[in-house]
């Protein structure tokens, strides 16, 4: 243990050193192409004696085969649990004896893991050797493989007992039907996964044409080269994956589907699909939001269902932008008995925003909040190592952080309502109710 408290020494000492001259800037991000292939981000911070590390691929739930819903994650828990010469304890313990962190990251999109070490020589070279062994030479044992198993399905199972999670499984089958956002992972189709289909998902999708590695901390640029080649020269071989479909628009009639499940409270979801990435309304429809229902307590979704009417817990509305059209969605929770009046006052809210868009004191006021508050997006080196990962998975421009800021500001009122007009059709939300009686 001597070597993690040597770490959160360092750091204590380091940040506190830092924040009394750190002013905002956002930080060059070197990018090169590995010679394994993998596509590589490089951020340099000195001021703390610290290396985080993210190896990321896109091997998230919407690469799941059909029938097979549930491999992606589970060869994702699996990776960790094994090399072709090590156990899972034992990589574990390499790690853990140089105070290093290991972390996971997984969604729709992407897949991977992350690693934060000192960086001084010894301890940067034992946890970065671990790290290599873990992501390229999994074994996936057998052992491991029936126990992840079981206990995903179990998980599965135990999720559809909580409102929240089943709302949201409902909202996406509603929202994107046969594309590949819409299939949830059930515990049929994660028992009709033998283990050969976990091997060949990590060789199809865990290869270096895929990887995005994104490095950020005390190391030079030099080390950086040689560490991205150490722990992606012997991926599996392979060409990039093809894009995801794109989202078609639904030409059916959107629905409120009522799920009854017994709560004392409704969990109400709309949304529909609405955002890219890259997508060139992304900072309207980012400000917009924070008006509408992003800004906490200052939102319009806010004051009108809870604050003003008392008809929700909690209310708000975010944009989820993936690879291809991620969702919109305005989610709330209610007493069964107010259910119908706190939707329909919500839908009224969102009504009138898309039709009119924020008011000039409203969006003075999110912009000085999202400006304000920016530069804690990188104010510590995971932060940064979120951010660039970001830019790095979805190809966004290397000045991406240099220009939110100002891409916020100039921002006006008009351009926020057409945005919204385009994108945000509020006849045309999915809806779920679970919780409610049919």
């Amino acid at each position: 243990m001597k070597p993690f408290r040597s770490l959160a020494v360092h750091l204590l000492v380091a940040s506190l050193s830092a924040i009394a001259v750190r002013a905002y800037a956002a930080p060059p991000i070197v990018q090169w192409q590995a010679a394994s292939g993998a596509s590589v981000y490089f951020v340099q911070v000195r001021s703390l004696p610290v290396l985080d590390i993210a190896e990321e691929f896109p091997a998230g739930s919407a690469y799941d085969p059909k029938g097979f819903e549930g491999v992606s994650l589970l060869t994702h828990t699996l990776i960790k649990e094994g090399s072709e010469r090590s156990s899972g304890a034992e990589l574990d313990n390499r790690l853990a004896a140089v105070g290093a962190e290991l972390s996971s990251t997984f969604d729709r999109d992407r897949a991977g893991y992350r690693l934060r070490t000192l960086s001084s020589d010894r301890e940067r070279a034992q946890a970065i050797d671990a790290f290599a062994e873990i992501m390229q030479q999994p074994s996936f044992p057998p052992e491991a493989f029936e126990r992840e198993k079981a206990s995903l399905i179990s998980r599965t199972r135990e999720e559809l007992t909580r409102p929240a999670r089943l709302a949201e499984r409902h909202l996406f089958a509603a929202m994107y039907r046969d594309h590949p956002y819409g299939r949830e992972r059930t515990a049929e189709s994660l028992a009709a996964i033998a283990r050969d289909k976990v091997t060949d998902f990590y060789r199809a999708q865990y290869h270096a044409a895929n990887a995005i590695v994104t490095l950020v901390g005390d190391i030079s640029e030099s080390e950086a080269r040689s560490i991205a080649e150490r722990i992606t020269a012997q991926l599996p071989a392979g060409p990039r994956s093809e894009p995801l479909p794109v989202v078609q628009p639904d030409e059916g009639t959107p629905k409120i589907e009522r799920v009854a499940l017994p709560t004392e409270q409704s969990h109400i979801l709309l949304g529909m699909p609405a955002l890219t990435r890259g997508d060139p309304d992304y900072f309207a429809l980012y400000v917009g939001n924070y008006v509408l229902g992003g800004g906490g307590f200052v939102s319009r979704l806010f004051r009108a269902v809870r604050e003003d009417r008392g008809l929700a817990y909690s209310v708000a509305s975010y944009f989820a932008p993936y690879a291809v059209r991620g969702p919109f969605v305005l989610g709330l929770q209610t007493e069964r008995s107010q259910t119908e009046q706190a939707l329909a006052t919500a839908q009224q809210v969102l009504d009138r925003f898309v039709s009119q868009g924020p008011s000039e004191a409203e969006l003075r006021a999110a912009k000085k909040a999202i400006a304000g508050g920016f530069a804690l997006r990188t104010d510590s080196n995971r932060k940064i190592l979120n951010e660039v990962a970001v830019i790095g998975f979805y190809r966004l421009p290397l000045d991406w952080l240099d220009r939110f800021v100002p891409s916020v500001e100039k921002l006006t009122a008009a351009q926020i309502r057409a945005a919204f007009a385009i994108r945000i059709d509020p006849k045309r939300l999915s809806g779920v109710i679970v919780g409610a009686p049919r």
